[in-house]
């Protein structure tokens, strides 16, 4: 894994123990719009991972249904990105 997707890694985790409970918003969807994007910079290229993340976080609002919504495994199913 490259060093700049650990340091994000690292600083979601830190906002995940630290900061989110101040927000006091709560994530519709599963899993939680934070343990996505680990997953996403686990599994992805930085180039591939942070669109994923952006398009996820413009999702999660209010006003959505939310719902069961991992990342995407195959390449095919983010061929919007490439």
């Amino acid at each position: 894994m490259k060093i700049i997707n650990k340091l994000l890694i690292l600083i979601i985790k830190f906002y995940r123990k630290f900061l989110s409970g101040f927000t006091g918003a709560r994530c519709p969807y599963t899993p939680t719009c934070s343990v996505y994007a680990i997953e996403c910079l686990q599994k992805r290229t930085i180039f591939t991972a942070i669109p994923l993340i952006i398009w996820r976080l413009l999702r999660c609002n209010p006003f959505t249904k939310g719902g069961f919504d991992p990342p995407p495994d195959r390449k095919k199913d983010i061929k919007w990105l490439l």
